[in-house]
């Protein structure tokens, strides 16, 4: 299971329906407003 790096919520890889690719790593997200806010600045959230 992955953290989404915005909320903190658990998200199963495999039927996470958002997610993005940022330095070779895939980081994935519970909802699209979670995803949306990631993109706009990834370095932010990044680990």
């Amino acid at each position: 299971m992955a953290i989404d790096p915005i909320c903190k919520m658990t998200v199963d890889e495999k039927t996470a329906k958002f997610k993005s690719d940022f330095k070779g790593k895939t980081y994935y997200f519970c909802a699209p407003g979670c995803k949306k806010k990631f993109d706009s600045d990834p370095e932010k959230f990044a680990e």
